[in-house]
């Protein structure tokens, strides 16, 4: 059996269910799974076969999860590109990749045309026919995601169709999903945070999904007044969007049962802003090689902890180990592509997949991360967590954006510095910076240095790359 096998089954159950609602077209599953009948066909009729790498240059639509599960059938791998990188970028993951075809949409088109593949089809295009060999199953390598790039060097995190069977029982179980839920799905589905914390899972429990072609705050807002979701996803950079939007106050958020986020550190400005309009704010953990889903804060607990990364998922387990947190389970990669240097560092020698991440448990076994170990400052041989300074900044109101990084410092070694976006129209100053932390961090922690900004460099998701960062500070 292979990874398209639930959409069968839906479609044979409750054929006439909404599965995607897209740009004001509803699809049913009967009509999902006749879509990836006659994509498999397609495909075949390409020559795609078992191994075969098929790339996808686009926004988010739902011929990207049809030929996901088209190529589950044939034993492919689907590989989703992020529409945002250059040519140049785009090049060398289509050259570690190579692969048979490149799907894009003709908004892309004179980026597509630059790009190395065997065949180049546009979306919406007629594909040949052809009788498929059936011969995918969950043991076969799925998806091939590369790294969103936070330390600047990509990695194709390849994962199997079991391994994304197994992360959506892990949400299902993080999100409760339901047969009768609603899940609005703006992030984009290049990355593993677009598909596969609600997209993909709440296909997998015959849930209705209403994808956005990219993320609007305002369409964001007024598909939860009029469409009525009960999850939905956002991850920190779009939190602060949606809470900025002029109809943020306006709109009716009670059809949601809970609203999920995720990312390194999560400010708590952002959380209580949803809490205060009795949304709970729930967390998901991972990373890319996890599929994601690692840890969740479930929305029994957001309230009472809110900021943590809550515990285990289901069917993982995590530890930490020398302060750092470790992965172990069936929704994590085998591998990097053809990388085997890099599959090697990121596991150790019993299979623990090294997140890189700083982490503690608490009394209640709770999770808290406290950043990446790369960002890590030690100042004067103390450990700084830039995570404890970027919430003090991110609770001020004349600060749109922040962001904490270490710098060489001749007396310290490293010290750290704050880089600030203001709020349009604010005056805060350096001073004004250094009073905010006041008495709530020790003396050695605060920053010794105040940059400010017009823009801090992001990857697709709103992380922020301090690697990036750290280069405009030398």
């Amino acid at each position: 059996m292979n990874l398209s096998r639930f959409i069968e089954r839906w479609a044979q159950h409750t054929p006439a269910r909404t599965a995607l609602h897209f740009q004001g077209t509803d699809l049913t599953y009967a009509a999902l799974w006749s879509k990836t009948q006659a994509a498999t066909r397609g495909l075949a009729g390409l020559g795609v076969a078992k191994g075969d790498r098929i790339a996808f240059l686009g926004y988010n639509h739902p011929d990207m999860l049809v030929l996901l599960f088209a190529a589950s059938r044939l034993g492919a791998l689907l590989v989703p590109l992020n529409w945002r990188l250059t040519a140049h970028e785009f090049g060398v993951m289509i050259d570690d990749c190579s692969p048979r075809v490149l799907f894009f949409d003709p908004e892309f088109e004179a980026t597509a045309s630059k790009l190395r593949a065997t065949v180049r089809i546009p979306m919406g295009e007629a594909l040949p026919d052809s009788e498929p060999a059936l011969v995918g199953s969950d043991e076969d390598e799925a998806l091939i995601v590369y790294t969103s790039g936070t330390t600047g060097e990509p990695k194709g995190a390849v994962l199997t169709q079991s391994a994304l069977l197994w992360n959506g029982f892990n949400s299902i179980h993080a999100h409760d999903l339901r047969q009768d839920d609603h899940v609005l799905s703006p992030l984009p589905m290049f990355h593993v945070g677009g598909l596969n914390n609600q997209t993909l899972p709440a296909l997998l429990a015959g849930a209705t999904v209403t994808l956005h072609k990219r993320f609007e705050p305002g369409q964001w807002l007024a598909d939860v007044a009029a469409r009525r979701p009960t999850l939905s996803l956002l991850v920190p950079a779009a939190l602060q969007a949606v809470i900025s939007h002029p109809e943020w106050a306006k709109t009716d958020l009670s059809c949601l049962r809970v609203v999920y986020t995720g990312s390194m550190v999560v400010p708590l400005s952002l959380i209580r802003a949803f809490h205060e309009r009795g949304v709970p704010i729930g967390q998901i953990y991972g990373a890319t090689e996890t599929a994601p889903v690692a840890t969740v804060l479930m929305a029994h607990d957001a309230m009472a902890k809110a900021g943590s990364a809550g515990k285990p998922a289901l069917h993982c387990e995590v530890r930490i180990v020398d302060s750092e947190v470790q992965v172990r389970g069936p929704n994590v990669i085998r591998r990097y592509w053809i990388n085997p240097e890099a599959t090697a560092a990121a596991f150790t020698k019993d299979g623990w997949f090294r997140t890189g991440d700083l982490g503690r448990w608490d009394d209640e076994g709770y999770l808290w991360i406290d950043g990446r170990s790369k960002d890590l400052i030690i100042s004067g041989g103390e450990n700084i967590h830039p995570a404890e300074l970027e919430n003090v900044l991110a609770d001020c109101p004349d600060i749109a954006e922040c962001a904490v990084v270490g710098i060489d410092d001749a007396k310290w070694g490293e010290a750290a510095c704050a880089v600030i976006v203001r709020k349009a129209g604010a005056t805060i100053d350096e001073a004004g910076v250094q009073a905010l932390f006041g008495d709530k961090l020790a003396r050695y922690k605060h920053p010794r240095k105040i940059v400010f900004v017009d823009g801090l460099p992001k990857n697709a998701l709103g992380k922020v790359q301090k690697f990036a960062l750290r280069k405009t500070l030398d």
